[in-house]
């Protein structure tokens, strides 16, 4: 069954200003890697707008309504703290990127679709329930997560996350509760700060496997195979989300893991097994960190073959 991929202009109009690690340019690498004859089969879609009740699932509605009204028309992006800014475009690809991971979850639980990635931007995974933060403004996964529990009925759903960064905002929004699972791996000590080993969740349903600098291959696939993938066995999710970051890569400049390409490949497939096992192959990607365009290129690529394989 085919893989579903989602994006829409708009979220290229986030104009995050010069300097900026989360930029345009990103997005625009990620769907040029994925133009070449290998990903023809791809299902392109189009994200649509999360409505407002999608979004205040998870988020306060006067937060919602808040980011949705701000829209800088002249001069430069506006700062909402010192790494998180807004622009004329950012409310409309903000709400894109959310309801892009939520049409993931359409495609894979109507069953047009067996695997689903949403390329789109902001990334979500920092945006706790009523801040932005960390270059995110809607958390897009969480947002996606409580879709399918309201549309689709599915009771148990686990977001897992190999952002270099750990995903405080998902962790503070599943923390309390059982039927929702989050596992990360990322570097520690890094931004934001949280991702301690004995943050655990009200039923052990929040899992932080911290990396030290400079840990390569070799730890991250320990740590997966041994910890994260028997908890997610041993959680049984009935949907897998995935916050797919791609800055653990080795040539990423905004922390010191040690990650290679076919690494993102390899956690792929292992995710796809646990889909396989428990999801009925159903797992939705929704795209997070990246800053090195090359190694962001090359790492989307391997990961959405994998995707397409699974």
């Amino acid at each position: 069954m085919a893989t579903a991929l989602i994006t829409h202009p708009a979220c290229l109009e986030h104009d995050t200003g010069p300097y900026h690690p989360e930029t345009s340019e990103r997005l625009r690498t990620v769907l040029a890697a994925l133009e070449t004859e290998e990903f023809a089969m791809l299902l392109r879609e189009s994200a649509p707008e999360a409505s407002v009740e999608q979004l205040t699932r998870v988020h306060p509605r006067d937060y919602v309504e808040a980011i949705l009204a701000i829209h800088p028309d002249l001069g430069e992006p506006i700062n909402l703290d010192s790494d998180t800014v807004m622009s004329a475009g950012s409310a409309e690809a903000a709400a894109r990127a959310a309801g892009g991971a939520c049409l993931g979850v359409d495609a894979v639980m109507e069953g047009w679709a067996r695997t689903a990635f949403a390329a789109v931007r902001p990334p979500g995974h920092h945006a706790e329930p009523n801040k932005p933060m960390g270059f995110c403004l809607f958390n897009n996964a969480a947002v996606a997560a409580l879709h399918a529990r309201e549309k689709h009925g599915v009771a148990r759903i686990a977001v897992v996350d190999f952002d270099v960064h750990h995903g405080n905002g998902t962790q503070a929004m599943f923390a309390a509760d059982p039927g929702l699972f989050y596992a990360s791996s990322h570097q520690n000590p890094c931004y934001p700060g949280t991702g301690e080993v004995w943050e655990r969740g009200v039923a052990d349903n929040i899992l932080n496997v911290p990396l030290r600098p400079r840990d390569g291959s070799t730890q991250f696939r320990a740590v997966w195979s041994e910890t994260i993938i028997p908890a997610l066995d041993t959680f049984a999710p009935g949907l897998l989300i995935v916050s797919a970051g791609f800055d653990a890569h080795v040539a990423d400049p905004l922390a010191q893991l040690r990650l290679e390409t076919a690494d993102f490949a390899w956690v792929t497939d292992r995710l796809l097994e646990v889909a396989d096992r428990h999801c009925g192959g159903r797992l939705v990607s929704v795209l997070e960190g990246g800053y090195d365009l090359n190694a962001l290129a090359a790492s989307v690529a391997a990961h959405v073959r994998s995707l397409m394989r699974g």
